[in-house]
């Protein structure tokens, strides 16, 4: 029983591993989203082996009455689907900084960190185009509860040049 159990996923190994589509080794683009408030995105995504990548993400926005930029890093796997499309699930955090002054004269700042998981869908073209499409929970903790004490979602499109 041993045996065969230790053959059938040894099976199953092989089969995943001879369906495996080489990923770009470096990705560089935006990160069209919500963002939590903080704009578009320039994303960057750096092949670690054939299925696994790091994607470095930095969104920020400047206004009149708000200030802020996020930083977050992912560890992503990478699965094939079916030609040219995969999808991938990956887990990491970051931190961040923001600025928010009402028209009351209210000020509201802080520095924060957060946790962060990542699901999502993309197709890698012939050309050296990739479309994603990725949905991000983040946990935040900071000292000002007003923005960043909870639990928010982010789905973004990404658009990137593979080099």
């Amino acid at each position: 029983m041993k045996k065969l159990l230790l053959f059938s996923i040894t099976l199953l190994g092989f089969a995943f591993s001879s369906n495996a589509q080489e990923i770009s080794k470096n990705a560089l683009g935006l990160r069209l989203g919500d963002s939590d408030g903080f704009g578009a995105e320039i994303s960057y995504q750096h092949a670690l082996g054939d299925n696994n990548r790091l994607e470095l993400d930095l969104g920020w926005r400047d206004g009149k009455n708000y200030d802020g930029f996020k930083l977050a890093g992912l560890y992503q796997w990478v699965f094939p689907l079916e030609g040219n499309f995969n999808w991938y699930v990956g887990a990491g955090g970051g931190l961040g900084s923001f600025s928010f002054d009402n028209q009351n004269g209210n000020e509201y700042s802080d520095t924060f960190f957060f946790l962060a998981g990542d699901i999502g869908i993309e197709y890698n073209f012939d050309i050296p185009l990739l479309l994603s499409l990725d949905f991000r929970p983040e946990l935040g903790f900071g000292n000002d509860s007003y923005n960043n004490d909870d639990l928010d979602f982010d789905i973004a499109l990404g658009i990137r040049y593979q080099f």
